[in-house]
């Protein structure tokens, strides 16, 4: 499958060549940790492969001090696993943490949702609904599945801002790694329908919330957020090697 290895045609050198320029008024860990957890959360570092510390170092033009800090965070998120004098591997996805995390966010985001939708005499989803423009016309675009997905976590992080609520977005984010590899994971499977989906599932969310009937914006969010659970044990099933 186009964009995604399995444990049988992994990679066990970090596979790119030459080197990644970082930014010099920005700390060196955050700035690895950042990368090579977007590297990991969107499967281009797949479950299962081992990061050679070595290459990591050359590849990011750092010592073994600040990418030994990346890694200790990109491990206590559950995203690597830590062997000392050893080896550096990629976990598999943890279905219990993805269960987990998803009830967290969909408990949160319905209520986000329904919110919103109480809010007298504004339009609190103005902002995303300008985001949701944006996806629609990436939406119809060949190769345009990254910027897809970053407008996607856009779309929902304003709805957090109009409420008010931009610091529960960020710790959710934070939790999330696990469970963003299955949505990606699902996603990038071949299927035409699945990023109209999406755009549907939106479009609902913000008709709901303007009407003002906060139970129909809950449901909305709610039946949204569900798609990703529904296919986890299929996932599961087909790439066992991927998953614990």
């Amino acid at each position: 499958m186009d964009g995604i290895r399995t444990d049988a045609d992994k990679r066990t050198e970090t596979p790119e060549a030459g080197r990644r320029v970082m930014r010099r008024r920005l700390p060196l860990a955050e700035q690895v940790h950042a990368d090579l957890r977007r590297r990991i959360v969107s499967l281009e570092l797949p479950p299962n492969q081992s990061l050679s510390r070595s290459d990591l170092s050359a590849y990011y033009g750092i010592s073994q001090t600040p990418l030994r800090d990346a890694l200790l965070k990109l491990e206590r998120e559950g995203l690597v696993e830590i062997y000392p004098q050893s080896r550096t591997l990629v976990t598999r996805i943890d279905t219990q943490v993805v269960r987990e995390t998803q009830f967290l966010r969909a408990a949160v985001e319905t209520e986000i949702a329904g919110l919103l939708a109480a809010a007298p005499g504004t339009d609190p989803a103005a902002p995303a609904a300008e985001i949701l423009e944006r996806q629609e016309a990436v939406a119809g675009r060949s190769g345009a599945f990254e910027e897809f997905m970053a407008l996607d976590k856009a779309f929902h992080r304003c709805l957090f801002e109009a409420a008010g609520k931009a610091g529960l977005h960020a710790l959710i984010d934070e939790r999330s790694g696990q469970l963003d590899r299955v949505r990606r994971f699902h996603l990038h499977l071949p299927n035409e329908g699945k990023m109209q989906q999406v755009l549907g599932d939106h479009r609902e969310i913000l008709q709901t919330i303007r009407s003002g009937d906060a139970e129909a914006a809950r449901g909305a969010m709610r039946r949204h957020l569900s798609g990703t659970l529904q296919k986890l044990d299929e996932l599961r099933q087909d790439y066992p090697d991927l998953f614990e």
